[in-house]
């Protein structure tokens, strides 16, 4: 498995177990046997005992230049890439079970869709947010910190020895997500051009040296600590009042009735006071952050690192704002002797909206606008040598991707048709000078606003009509643009968060060590892995056609 998960991160395809040469596996038992035995080490490029599928088999003797440059080469061997597939699938079903429930970083199951909603469901009460930054984390922590936080749950030497290699320490490189101008973009557009949509929060990923795809759950090993400190904290500022209908029953996990999602009252017997104190006890919070930080990983913060910052300013998280706005709400409640009685409160909303101004600014990078405060598309010249049917596939594919990126934004309607008219109105600008039509307004009166009907060159008269070509099956049907208006894009989802919610394959995994015992890794990591591939949807209906198959059969 960890060889078929290492060919998908390197060809882009997982190969069944039935397409494994036996070479092959013969090369997986070699590499098994020097790691069992000790003589394994990282990096080691001139003796590799199995390599990647990418490389061509060679006889011939390296040249002395080409050698040194391989052996300087940040990018680790593929052998050391498949052992630290076998860390992943060891490790991380042991710390899942350990994890806090509020963390939610580089975790199965768990995404930033899943802290937005948490954040909609938990944060009404709240003033002050402490916003701090230690993607950093490996750039200056001991070695004995990241091996002491391992040794309290994994007592085998061999597992340590491999982490606690020093090779592991050297050519550190920060893994990014957004990709720079010189580095190979992805074939789709549309995905080439979402790459630039990333949040900046996507850039700040730890890379322990050459552990690159055991460094996310290495920093959730040692920041689990952490995570315990902030959650005592909660409790410790968790102040409801005995008549808080809301919040008097759930002081444990800090979390309230989930038919309460966002609304929350401020005023009268039923005030909220969850978190209402001043700045200078945020600031005290702040200050035992960075001495706890210092003191268990030796890592220094500045105030800078941990801002302070106040809900009803906005707080921009995940390319998302966060605020609060009070509201004037009419509460009616029947009194004694029956009379319903109406009375004006004060109530507090949490917000959760997509910020217009960054996507304006990433439209601007990509060069779909210009200007700042009336922006004004400009044609989309990267699809200028490609058809209609297929520029307009990848536009409604980059939309769909948006869609579902904003899909727990207030504002949902109002940001994805603005990115829908400036697509379409790029596209225009670009079918126009293609097809020599001058204008964009003679586009959209040919092919409508959502340019789903075919264009041709209006000098190639014998050409043969569209829907000719389309019966034959020599071109591809057009598909017009998806959201062109704003009854077509779906409203925001609003569904509450279940309250102590945990991710299926938690659970899974829990009856799983329960009944089974923790000795069966193996099928623990493919069922981790089936999560992650297919879902928990998709997982469960494929259980579904296997018993249906077993009892046919």
């Amino acid at each position: 498995m960890a060889y078929q998960r290492s060919c998908a991160h390197v060809t882009g395809t997982f190969p069944p177990r039935s397409a494994i040469h036996s070479h092959v596996l013969h090369d997986l038992l070699s590499l098994r046997n020097a790691v069992v035995r000790g003589s394994f080490s990282w990096n080691k490029k001139t003796q590799q005992y199995i390599r990647s599928p990418n490389d061509k088999p060679s006889k011939e003797m390296v040249p002395k230049r080409k050698l040194q440059a391989m052996l300087e080469a940040d990018e680790p061997c593929f052998q050391d890439r498949v052992v630290q597939e076998v860390l992943l699938m060891i490790l991380e079903p042991v710390f899942e079970a350990r994890f806090s429930p509020k963390s939610h970083a580089f975790r199965p199951g768990r995404n930033a869709h899943t802290v937005i909603r948490t954040i909609r469901s938990n944060f009404a009460g709240y003033l002050w947010v402490l916003k701090g930054d230690i993607s950093e984390i490996f750039d200056n922590v001991d070695r004995n910190c990241v091996m002491g936080c391992l040794e309290q749950a994994v007592r085998d030497r061999k597992i340590l020895g491999l982490i606690q290699s020093p090779e592991w320490r050297k050519n550190r490189k920060k893994k990014k997500t957004i990709l720079n101008d010189k580095e190979p973009k992805p074939d789709p557009y549309w995905l080439r051009a979402f790459f630039n949509f990333a949040p900046e929060e996507a850039a700040k990923v730890s890379s322990y040296g050459h552990c690159e795809i055991l460094s996310p759950l290495l920093a959730n090993v040692c920041l689990n600590e952490l995570d315990q400190v902030i959650e005592d904290k909660i409790v410790e500022f968790f102040r409801p009042y005995s008549l808080d209908s809301i919040w008097k029953t759930l002081i444990n996990d800090g979390c309230h009735n989930p038919s309460w999602p966002e609304f929350v009252l401020s005023c009268g017997n039923e005030k909220t006071r969850k978190m209402d104190w001043p700045r200078e006890d945020a600031m005290d919070i702040r200050k035992q952050i960075i001495e706890f930080c210092e003191r268990r990983f030796g890592i220094r913060l500045d105030n800078s690192k941990v801002e302070i910052e106040h809900i009803t300013r906005g707080i921009q998280f995940l390319d998302h704002i966060i605020s609060r706005r009070v509201i004037h709400p009419t509460l009616r409640y029947t009194a004694t002797g029956g009379n319903v009685v109406s009375q004006k409160g004060v109530a507090t909303l949490l917000s959760v909206t997509a910020s217009l101004q960054q996507r304006i600014r990433q439209f601007r990078r990509l060069e779909f606008v210009k200007g700042d405060k009336d922006p004004e598309p400009l044609p989309c010249t990267p699809m200028l040598y490609s058809g209609q049917a297929h520029t307009n596939s990848q536009m409604n594919k980059l939309l769909e991707t948006m869609v579902d990126w904003y899909k727990y934004a207030d504002n949902r309607k109002k940001v994805v048709g603005f990115c829908a008219y400036v697509i379409c109105s790029s596209l225009a600008k670009l079918y126009a000078a293609r097809y020599r039509l001058k204008s964009r307004a003679k586009v959209n009166g040919i092919v409508s606003c959502d340019l789903s009907r075919p264009l041709r060159e209006s000098s190639n008269k014998s050409a043969p009509e569209y829907s000719d070509l389309l019966r034959v099956g020599l071109v591809d049907p057009i598909e017009g643009v998806r959201f062109s208006h704003m009854s077509l894009i779906p409203s925001c989802d609003y569904s509450p968060f279940p309250r102590n919610w945990v991710p299926a394959h938690e659970q899974l995994l829990r009856d799983y060590i329960r009944h089974e015992g923790p000795k069966f890794f193996y099928e623990i990591s493919e069922i981790l892995w089936d999560f992650k591939t297919l879902g928990v949807r998709n997982y469960k209906l494929r259980e579904e056609r296997e018993t249906r198959k077993d009892c046919a059969s």
